[in-house]
């Protein structure tokens, strides 16, 4: 039997649900431990051969990997790697498969009860009813009838956000370089230029990873292009958007909204503009997985762990190339 270690902040909230049956498969030789408690003692690393990891999982650099030379696979139960891989973990050559998959569904959950509940403007109605201490007189919205949503990047949450929208009597444009006409066919939806998608789109909705081409990419210019009363929604990366170009723009048009579930930095800076203005809604990154939803997370990696003990191929392993294009 593989000897193993579970390595992450909260045991319990990824794994409460999986654990006994993960140890029918694994030795694990030791309490759950977090990023401290392998730092302080690094020798406990000497015997794993598998790692069930989270957030707080410890960077895999050249002393944590030193520490672990029997290490032969890592169980990530959480999204992006970016801030735990490194050169000499890749150079190893371990498997590591990732959470994203699970973590993806709650995303698309939130994404699309604020893609429909902003076509029905619902953040104004709110808070200008709340502001004015009475039912505000009825205006006109796109609605989900025969309105346009614009999707920015098509990965995997992207995907699935198109997958659901086909539920909807809307229209479903994308901007995403890397996919084919044929690809688009199949998702229902119609390619066009990051321009042209600003332009036409009553809700448009970021799905675009953080890597470096990407920084910045939905700056001032393409904001300002918006329809009428539309609504600019980021369940991705707060580094996307160029802040400050967003800020200034939405200061000159009141009729345009932003759901901002991310900012960069985040949470953004003491007296940011993004707290106050009337045309901003803030949520602390909740869209991700939250509370039960992060057992999905544990389930997922279970599945794995069986594929990767049966020698089958993992479903949702990240290689080096991977990760370059991944959020």
């Amino acid at each position: 039997m593989l000897k193993g270690l579970f390595i992450l902040d909260d045991f319990n909230l990824i794994y409460g649900s999986v654990h006994e049956e993960i140890k029918k498969y694994i030795d694990i030789y030791a309490e759950p431990q977090t990023k401290e408690s392998i730092q302080q003692n690094p020798a406990l690393l000497a015997d794993t051969e598998v790692i069930f990891s989270g957030w707080g999982c410890p960077v895999l650099d050249d002393n944590l990997l030193k520490a672990a030379p029997h290490l032969k696979a890592l169980f990530y139960g959480a999204g992006s790697i970016k801030h735990i891989t490194t050169d000499a973990f890749w150079e190893r050559g371990i498997p590591i498969t990732s959470a994203f998959a699970a973590n993806a569904v709650p995303v698309v959950e939130y994404t699309l009860s604020q893609i429909l509940f902003s076509l029905k403007q619902g953040w104004s109605y709110v808070l200008k009813t709340k502001k004015e201490q009475k039912h505000i007189k009825k205006m006109e919205v796109p609605g989900a009838y025969h309105s346009t949503v614009g999707i920015v990047s098509l990965g995997m949450i992207g995907r699935k956000v198109c997958e659901i929208l086909k539920q909807f009597d809307v229209h479903v444009i994308a901007y995403d370089p890397f996919v084919s006409k044929e690809d688009a066919e199949q998702l229902q939806v119609e390619l066009c230029s990051l321009e042209e998608l600003f332009q036409r789109s009553d809700v448009v909705s970021l799905h675009t990873p953080w890597i470096k081409e990407t920084v910045g990419l939905i700056n001032g210019e393409l904001i300002s292009l918006m329809k009428h009363n539309a609504t600019l929604i980021n369940t991705s990366r707060g580094a996307v958007v160029n802040e400050q170009e967003m800020i200034e723009v939405l200061k000159l048009r009141s009729d345009l909204f932003a759901v901002l579930d991310v900012t960069y930095p985040e949470p953004p800076i003491d007296g940011s503009p993004l707290f106050t203005m009337d045309n901003v809604i803030l949520t602390p990154h909740i869209a991700g997985s939250l509370s039960q939803e992060c057992q999905r997370m544990g389930e997922y990696m279970l599945d794995e762990l069986k594929l990767y003990l049966q020698g089958k191929p993992l479903q949702w392993e990240i290689t080096r190339e991977k990760a370059l294009i991944m959020a």
